[in-house]
């Protein structure tokens, strides 16, 4: 069931097709979904302080709604590390069209899975488990279940993947904590179910997986076509 914050989320997104990253992020973190820490901001002291705070680098990214692809518009800033640089950025992305705050976040390290969501005509919401970042475009290797999934379910989808070895640990190299990897997957897949009305796609990608947790580095939300 969505709460009343996340419904006006949802609502007030619906004339941009989409939902900015900071909010989609709020929409997760709602379902106990890991996200990096962050502050939303246009201020240059908000997010110095910040830095200051979180002892390691972090990553800008413009907030538009007339920015969909970050990366082609240069609208990310990663490995931040000290205030002058960071004040430099903050000010050419305040200056990109439509934006204006800054979200500023911890940076998070891992192996990059892809987890999202597609929303079928047919079948309803499905949930998609696979390699993240790059690797994703390059392997094609993706997991396809209906949602919800259960615990069973995510076994499966990690073993139908040619990549499952990565997640689970392969060659010395230590793999991701499956456990967390796991309950990310069923708690997304229930969320999904109580998006359907909204939704058209879900990409987390990248989520961060390392032997501790699992953290959504980056999150998009396209919502079906207002009616």
């Amino acid at each position: 069931m969505l709460t009343p914050r996340i419904t006006q989320i949802l609502e007030s997104a619906r004339s941009a097709g989409w939902v900015l990253e900071p909010f989609a992020k709020e929409i997760l973190a709602d379902r106990k979904l890991a996200v990096p820490n962050n502050v939303l901001t246009d201020s240059k002291e908000t997010a110095t302080q910040f830095l200051a705070d979180c002892g390691g680098p972090v990553v800008l990214k413009a907030v538009s709604p007339l920015i969909v692809h970050k990366t082609e518009h240069q609208a990310v800033v990663t490995h931040v590390q000290d205030p002058d640089t960071l004040a430099a950025q903050m000010t050419r992305l305040l200056s990109l069209k439509g934006c204006d705050q800054v979200l500023v976040e911890e940076m998070v390290s891992g192996i990059e899975v892809l987890v999202g969501a597609k929303n079928d005509l047919q079948f309803g919401p499905v949930v998609v488990l696979g390699l993240g970042g790059t690797r994703m475009e390059i392997y094609n290797d993706t997991a396809i279940r209906l949602a919800p999934v259960t615990e069973a379910d995510v076994t499966s989808m990690v073993k139908a993947l040619k990549a499952g070895p990565i997640l689970e640990g392969f060659r010395g190299k230590p793999g991701v904590n499956m456990a967390d990897l796991t309950r990310m997957l069923v708690d997304f897949s229930h969320l999904v179910m109580d998006l359907e009305a909204f939704f058209e796609s879900i990409d987390l990608n990248p989520v961060m997986c390392d032997s501790d947790r699992c953290v959504v580095a980056d999150a998009r939300i396209i919502l079906l076509p207002e009616r």
